[in-house]
């Protein structure tokens, strides 16, 4: 972890991306925080598209089609709803300067979200950062049953389709576990970064 930013300071999306491309994101330690720290995992959460899970329930949701999925089309709502405090996560690491970073990314076409809505209303979504041919997952949200899990799957249809190699999702969790997240080393993973750097970058 790399000495955090001054308070109120902004994070240029420069440094941002150079830190992804070498393995390093930034977080929070709460939404009040105004500083940042840079984190280097010894061992990093990794989704092989090729062995993406689909458990049997949400196959089935997904085949009734309960959510209009879309793409990019309000990424500062689904920020804003990652970094809402819930019963389950009382504070969250989306701070002031990340919320204003990701949405200078957003407009740069690096931050990407995944969103579906029902009635015309959000119910779920996710956002993360394209760079190269890998997919960094930053974080997501439900306000329904199912619907970031729908948005997951949608978006791995998404990277496989466009030529991406490499998801990211920071850290594993139980949740992760059951559609096929895996830790791997840091060497390891920075041998997956290195190659997702290198040849044509993917378009998301």
């Amino acid at each position: 972890m790399a000495r955090p930013f001054a308070p109120g300071q902004r994070i240029p999306p420069e440094l941002l991306l150079k830190a992804y491309s070498t393995g390093v994101f930034p977080m929070a330690d709460s939404a009040d925080d105004p500083e940042v720290f840079w984190v280097r995992p010894e061992s990093r959460g990794v989704i092989p598209l090729d062995g993406f899970h689909i458990p049997k329930s949400l196959a089935k949701t997904i085949r009734r089609a309960p959510f209009e999925i879309a793409f990019d089309r309000d990424f500062f709502a689904v920020i804003d709803a990652c970094a809402e405090e819930r019963e389950v996560r009382p504070s969250t690491w989306i701070n002031g300067p990340i919320r204003d970073a990701y949405g200078r990314l957003f407009d740069l076409g690096h931050c990407h979200t995944v969103e579906a809505y029902r009635d015309g209303k959000l119910a779920g979504g996710l956002y993360g950062v394209s760079l190269g041919r890998a997919f960094f997952g930053e974080s997501m949200f439900s306000r329904q049953t199912d619907a970031s899990k729908v948005c997951l799957a949608h978006l791995v249809e998404r990277l496989r389709a466009h030529g991406f190699v490499l998801l990211d999702t920071q850290f594993t969790t139980d949740h992760l576990k059951r559609f096929g997240a895996i830790d791997v080393p840091r060497r390891k993973y920075e041998s997956l970064l290195e190659d997702a750097m290198a040849g044509e970058p993917a378009r998301f």
